[in-house]
């Protein structure tokens, strides 16, 4: 009774902002879901048809790319953002000269929105007068980058880019961890000869889990929901090698008018999230405190 309380005041203060989220939150879900049941299509109509539009969805070929790229892309994506961010943060962390310059470099990608990034790798990556373009002009005739008119490499064109992006947010979230580390801990390190890699390895970078699990959160956020990206890269192509579920849904809404897809599109979507993140919440947030206190 004491615990609930506590801060009282503070609580009340917050209880209108958290009714009104969890209202428009939960309606949402629910809205989207009595209408995945109807058929839906240029405007909402609660003519219901039952799983009709999930049974649409799952034998969708396009759906399934879409699925295959979100996972392809969220794997690279996370373990690019995680691990060249992690380097530069590493780099940064060595009290380089000029390290105000490189960390505003390496950081600067994150300033654009995803459509600038979208639309400067387009451009990197044209044939005609891109970074191939580039490598024929300087003699190297064999050299060939076609991956945005590949449909086998085109959504590993998106991950480059954007890995290219995000990777600075990383490293800052990185380096803010590995300034934090006390200096006594590098001493001890150093007196017992611990060569330098594996210091950051298997010391220091389980002491910076924190910044490791906000990375995570962060970008697995940032994975879900990649839409303008692909839109200004590749447009979903070619055909449609490059869709998300994201894309699905957006074209279901606006381009070819059939609401009832897209929300069935969105529920699954949602509920996919859920599934992933439950497990992880409930190890992050009551596992380990039940750990801790035993």
């Amino acid at each position: 009774m004491q615990s609930l309380t506590r801060n009282l005041a503070s609580k009340i203060a917050l209880l209108p902002m958290i009714i009104i989220s969890l209202t428009v939150f939960v309606g949402c879900i629910i809205y989207s879901f009595v209408y995945s049941l109807t058929g839906s299509k240029l405007i909402p109509a609660l003519n219901y048809v039952g799983f009709k539009q999930y049974e649409m969805l799952f034998k969708s070929r396009k759906w399934d790319v879409a699925v295959e790229n979100i996972f392809i892309y969220g794997f690279v994506f996370t373990i690019g953002c995680l691990v060249i961010g992690f380097l530069l943060a590493v780099l940064i962390d060595q009290k380089i000269r000029g390290e105000s310059l490189f960390r505003t470099i390496f950081l600067y990608p994150y300033a654009m929105s995803f459509v600038v990034t979208g639309l400067v790798w387009k451009w990197v990556l044209n044939p005609t007068f891109g970074f191939e373009h580039s490598m024929h002009l300087w003699g190297f005739e064999w050299f060939k980058l076609d991956w945005l008119v590949n449909r086998e490499l085109a959504i590993y064109a998106v991950c480059i880019a954007a890995v290219w992006q995000g990777a600075g947010f990383v490293m800052v979230l990185m380096l803010a961890g590995l300034r934090g580390i006390d200096d006594d801990i590098w001493k001890s390190l150093s007196i017992e000869g611990v060569p330098k890699w594996k210091s950051y390895l298997f010391v220091i970078l389980p002491m910076i889990r924190p910044m490791v699990v906000t990375s995570i959160v962060l970008i697995a956020a940032g994975v879900v929901k990649v839409y303008d990206l692909i839109l200004a890269l590749t447009s979903g192509g070619p055909g449609f090698a490059t869709t998300t579920p994201a894309m699905y849904v957006m074209e279901n809404f606006f381009s070819r008018a059939n609401l009832g897809q897209a929300f069935a599109a969105s529920i699954i979507m949602f509920i996919s999230v859920v599934c992933i993140l439950a497990p992880w919440a409930y190890y992050e947030f009551y596992f380990r405190n039940k750990e801790a206190k035993a």
